[in-house]
């Protein structure tokens, strides 16, 4: 594509406030036509060739996440290819990326360096992925590995940054370990079993379903309990076996997770939390004092770790796991509808582009 005939315009969904007084509040998400900007320095464009959802993204149209910007628009996770470039010759030109997907957090082992935003329907950083062009800066794009397609490659971003720092940068994950990872079936939690697996450990997991139980251990899970029967700490422990412990979980759930897993984690042990979907609050005891359990907060991770757990994926062949692909910005609201029913597994994918590759299948059961 020359700058002669570049587009001028790109389609984008957009959040808008809610034209009715809506009770519980949900905004609406628009399609809109937006001008493309002049590159600057720096800058290049990428014609996306497919974004994927987030439950953040619900929780914008919900009006609960911080720094939303009616007429911004939607989406953290993008990829596609860039068609233009503000220097002619510049090498990523035609190049296969992804987007990162946050602004703020370069590379400090600890925590962002700065302001620090995640993409899509906020103020900062003003930017998303939903949208048929995307003008980026040339150092926040990352090449997509050879093995997958933009529709893979959308599944991954948000939730292999997340789940690599989860696992292998606060827990430590190693070959021959004993995992635990928590409500399975979304896409951090997906992306740290696969990551786990390659690693060499162990994994077992947790879902109120026993369907995604079974799509795990498909996926390499040695097993799985469903956190809705109130045994299940005891459950896992049995599925361990005799004299066998957990080194580390990776939890999504907050709540009583120490006291639950307390008993059938080693001493010195490491309870990663990414999220807290169960309770606001996570409860810690002198019994987790005296075993020398140690939890630890987590949350994102910095524009290396996504490129080192992108190295890893490449080493591995990973591919993500995909729900449901739909086609088009037009087909967003199935989308949303489907993220908030919460029955997904694995990642939700619009297909943007219409000429790109698609897998040969998404999950046939969700």
């Amino acid at each position: 594509m020359t700058t002669t005939n570049l587009p001028k315009f790109t389609k984008s969904l957009t959040i808008k406030r809610a034209s009715a007084q809506n009770d519980p509040v949900y905004h609406d998400a628009v399609i809109e036509q937006k001008s493309i900007p002049e590159l600057k320095k720096g800058e290049i464009l990428v014609r996306i060739g497919a974004a994927a959802f987030n439950h953040r993204d619900v929780w914008i149209r919900k009006g609960q996440y911080p720094r939303i910007a009616f007429g911004s628009v939607f989406g953290a996770d993008g990829a596609g290819t860039i068609v233009a470039a503000h220097e002619p010759n510049d090498p990523l030109l035609n190049q296969r990326v992804f987007l990162t997907p946050s602004r703020g957090w370069e590379k400090h082992p600890e925590a962002p360096e700065s302001d620090f935003g995640i993409l899509g329907g906020v103020s900062y950083p003003p930017l998303g992925t939903f949208t048929e062009y995307a003008v980026v800066e040339r150092d926040q794009v990352i090449l997509t590995p050879g093995h997958l397609t933009d529709v893979q490659m959308a599944a991954w971003p948000l939730g292999a940054v997340t789940a690599w720092r989860a696992t292998v940068v606060n827990g430590l994950v190693s070959s021959g370990q004993n995992v635990l990872i928590t409500g399975i079936g979304g896409g951090v939690a997906l992306i740290a079993l696969q990551i786990c697996i390659a690693k060499g450990a162990s994994v077992y997991v947790t879902s109120g379903s026993d369907n995604k139980i079974q799509k795990a251990i498909a996926l390499g899970a040695k097993g799985g309990v469903n956190y809705k029967d109130k045994e299940w700490p005891a459950q896992l422990g049995a599925l361990l076996g005799k004299g066998k412990e957990l080194d580390v979980v990776i939890d999504s759930g907050g709540g009583e997770i120490m006291m639950q897993t307390s008993k059938i984690l080693k001493h010195g042990g490491r309870v990663v939390c990414y999220g807290m979907t169960a309770s606001p609050k996570i409860t810690f005891t002198m019994r987790e004092v005296l075993k020398n359990l140690r939890l630890i907060g987590s949350t994102m991770g910095s524009h290396q770790d996504l490129i080192d757990a992108t190295d890893f994926l490449a080493e591995h062949h990973i591919i993500p796991v995909i729900s449901h692909i739909f086609e088009g910005l037009e087909s967003a609201e199935q989308g949303f509808e489907t993220m908030k029913k919460g029955e997904q597994f694995g990642k939700i994918v619009v297909k943007i582009a219409p000429d790109i590759d698609t897998p040969i299948r998404a999950d046939p059961e969700c």
